[in-house]
């Protein structure tokens, strides 16, 4: 395929997701020729309202020929890898699917660049999971690694695979360690959507109450339009480096539930419910990124307030309940 002269060209794996949309939002801003890639045809998801202006690739990432052939077909100069088996209780039940998929679809796609001695920037989405249980806070990139579920297991031979390729072939390779990101776009099974479609959903009358577990579970939580930035920055600079991503600050569910209802002019007295199966082992020492690194060498900062990004999640969702209730009505 021939690339547009002047333009960069980039892959991204996980577009579909909303980290990955919000890259490729980014990139298309900067002129980019942009590809996604798709395990199903058709299945945009978070990337729907970008399909005429991306060029769509389906295929198994757990293939290395099928990964090989696109990377030798579309010859990009930057690959971003976000695919990945992210909700911690799905790579519970399907540990070989989330080791194939999180982790050795990134040797793939490294070895390929390899063998084909392209000048490819690859980036590898990391996760804070992968430092499991900490002795220490906050997190930086010289933190050990104890991951406690498959995805973060998975997400740490991604990580050890980004750096071997680097160190041993010279391939330019980067690993952002992200904390969690959030917004608009995140999937409905997490916490923070749970919390907004719930909180939205009692304001518009169609549920009662909103269902968690302890409240007072702290969390480093970012925006993920400003990590997007972030990754984009790291394949910019001369040398390729491992950079933790976040925010450094914590906040605690109780926190994002104050903000959800006083969103809809609410209070969550008597509407918030704690179910003791959904209550985890209190934590000793709380994950938080230390993004020293970040600011230093990529001169990269977390922009956008919490209660700002949140707010956003939350009108979005009493869109959605307002937009059901309206048909409820109507039928």
């Amino acid at each position: 395929m021939l690339q547009v002269a002047g333009k960069k060209v980039a892959v991204i794996t996980g577009i579909t997701g909303q980290a990955g949309s919000y890259l490729a939002d980014l990139l298309l801003s900067k002129s980019y020729e942009v590809h996604g890639v798709l395990r199903r045809v058709g299945h945009l998801g978070q990337a729907a309202h970008l399909a005429s202006r991306v060029t769509w690739h389906t295929l198994c990432m757990e293939d290395y020929d099928q990964v090989r052939q696109l990377i030798e077909r579309v010859q990009p100069d930057e690959y971003y890898n976000l695919a990945a088996v992210s909700f911690v209780p799905r790579s519970i039940e399907h540990p070989l699917e989330t080791m194939s998929v999180t982790g050795m679809a990134v040797v793939y796609a490294l070895e390929a660049i390899r063998q084909l001695h392209l000048p490819v920037r690859f980036f590898q989405a990391g996760s804070s999971e992968m430092f499991g249980k900490v002795c220490t806070a906050p997190q930086n990139e010289d933190t050990s690694f104890r991951p406690q579920n498959p995805y973060a297991t998975a997400k740490v031979l991604a990580h050890n695979s980004v750096q071997n390729f680097r160190n041993h072939y010279g391939v330019f390779a980067c690993n952002g360690i992200l904390y969690n990101h959030e917004s608009p776009r995140r999937g409905p099974e997490f916490v923070t959507r749970k919390i907004t479609s719930s909180v939205a959903r009692i304001a518009c009358g169609l549920q009662s109450q909103l269902v968690l577990g302890n409240l007072d579970v702290q969390r480093d939580w970012g925006y993920a339009a400003d990590f997007a930035e972030a990754l984009w920055r790291m394949l910019q600079q001369p040398e390729p480096d491992d950079y933790v991503i976040g925010t450094g600050k914590l906040t605690t569910l109780r926190q994002l539930i104050e903000i959800a209802f006083d969103a809809v002019g609410l209070t969550g007295q008597d509407k918030v419910v704690v179910d003791p199966k959904f209550v985890r082992p209190p934590e000793q020492v709380c994950r938080v990124a230390d993004i020293s690194r970040a600011r230093a060498k990529m001169n990269w900062n977390p922009t956008t307030p919490l209660e700002q990004w949140f707010r956003e999640m939350i009108q979005h969702d009493l869109r959605l309940a307002q937009a059901e209730l309206a048909g409820r009505q109507a039928a």
